[in-house]
């Protein structure tokens, strides 16, 4: 097994400026009803230290009022403003866009909650950076905005499919298989869990680097492989995608805490988005084999030197991603 995907590496090698381009966790907007016309507006938008922020606004309808003007604040890799407004029609029929969203490869989650319970949240794209307020969301609208956002969320994080890359060129057997997955899978769910709780809070540019290193690391594992030497991550890879898959799932939590879920909405937003995460990482492990099965099918003819560029793309990205993060660090 390790002597494939070349097809999915020149993916992931091609995807790689876009990896850095991406911000993958999304911005947030919420309008919570407080009285018949006027609502609470929280608007957070990602952030890097206390300076720089994405050139995001929220654009309300032109027959909306402040009460107040905004008061913007930076906290915890956000910047985050609130005030509150007043419209005659409760924001119904009314359209609420973000400006500057086409521009970037962010999203934006929406949520307005009414004063009957009733919830509307939706999923702004820079292809579609607007919506219209509804009179009565569907419930399993939220369900889905959950699970989607999951899904685009490990699909889109590239750093974190090729640490699965590097792990899954590192197992020969489909029991070990099974195990490192299945480790992997553990780890990230407890940490996601406990960081979108609160109960543990890391730094957003040191996680992301730590995360690089994690990649970085699986590079010589990789190469010793080939040359037939072993070592601890060789012979016991499951303990490795556990022990790193504890940083992965603080870095899943990032494209969920960010958005101020209401404290009692958070099992079920978590569980949706777990499940989409998981989704997405089925997918990409399910494609990797069926490559890996295709290419031994076809048993092409192919120098040395092409069957060794996943294991060095992996070390090399992970070097290049170190470094770049680490630099960003020292910079804030």
């Amino acid at each position: 097994m390790t002597r494939w995907l070349l097809g999915i590496m020149l993916l992931i090698a091609a995807c790689a400026l876009l990896a850095q381009a991406h911000e993958v966790r999304p911005a947030y907007l919420e309008l919570r009803q407080t009285a018949a016309d006027t609502f609470d507006v929280l608007w957070k938008v990602p952030a890097l230290g206390d300076t720089m922020r994405l050139g995001l606004y929220v654009r309300l309808p032109e027959t909306c009022e402040n009460l107040t003007e905004p008061r913007g604040r930076f906290a915890a890799d956000a910047y985050i403003e609130r005030w509150r407004i007043r419209h005659a029609q409760a924001l119904v029929g009314s359209t609420i866009s973000i400006d500057g969203l086409q521009t970037t490869l962010t999203d934006v989650l929406v949520r307005i909650e009414r004063l009957d319970g009733t919830t509307q949240v939706a999923r702004l794209l820079p292809s579609n950076p607007s919506l219209v307020v509804e009179a009565a969301p569907n419930g399993w609208q939220v369900v889905w905005t959950y699970v989607v956002l999951g899904v685009e969320h490990i699909l889109l994080g590239i750093d974190h499919l090729l640490f699965v890359l590097g792990l899954l060129l590192l197992v020969d057997r489909r029991w070990t298989l099974l195990k490192t997955i299945t480790a992997f899978t553990v780890a990230h769910s407890m940490t996601l869990a406990l960081a979108t709780f609160a109960i543990i809070q890391v730094s957003v540019a040191p996680l992301n680097a730590t995360i690089a290193l994690s990649i970085l690391l699986l590079g010589p594992e990789i190469v010793r492989k080939w040359r037939g030497e072993t070592s601890f991550s060789i012979r016991h890879p499951w303990v490795v995608a556990y022990a790193f898959g504890l940083l992965h799932g603080i870095g899943f939590a990032s494209g969920l805490s960010l958005t101020g879920v209401p404290r009692g909405e958070i099992p079920s937003a978590l569980l949706c988005f777990n499940l989409g995460v998981e989704a997405g990482q089925l997918a990409f492990v399910l494609l990797a084999l069926v490559t890996a099965q295709a290419m031994r099918t076809l048993d092409l003819d192919r120098p040395r030197w092409v069957t060794r560029i996943p294991g060095y793309t992996v070390g090399a990205l992970g070097a290049y991603w170190t470094i770049q993060r680490i630099f960003l660090l020292l910079a804030r």
